[in-house]
């Protein structure tokens, strides 16, 4: 389940960041350079939780992966033919919105683990 919950929000995360700026008010999307930062940590960070439940073995790709869509998102946004903007900083919130992430889903799984085994 949380292999297609995955997919499904990186289909989503791609299609919202990739989608020319002119649309979103159409969305009801505004955009503002704080907002931005948060929606890409978010973004970023329900990408590796869900991606470190559903590939648990697999943390590491996961994180190559996800660094690597981040930065090729701000490389096609800087392209200019959908009205955005490249921004490093952007990366920067994905990079800490994984760590978040990351740490989330283990500690979840952690809690979880205890509670099925028993412990306190």
């Amino acid at each position: 389940m949380a292999r297609i919950a995955f997919l499904v929000t990186l289909a989503g995360v791609l299609l919202l960041t990739l989608l020319p700026v002119r649309f979103l008010p159409d969305l009801g999307m505004a955009v503002t350079l704080h907002d931005d930062k948060l929606q890409h940590a978010i973004a970023f960070a329900v990408l590796a939780a869900l991606g470190s439940l559903g590939w648990p073995g697999h943390k590491a790709r996961l994180v190559v992966l996800l660094a690597f869509t981040g930065a090729a998102i701000e490389v096609l946004q800087g392209a200019q033919l959908i009205g955005r903007d490249l921004d490093g900083f952007d990366w920067v919130a994905d990079c800490a919105g994984m760590a978040l992430g990351l740490t989330i889903a283990g500690w979840t799984k952690r809690r979880v683990g205890r509670r099925v085994v028993g412990l306190p």
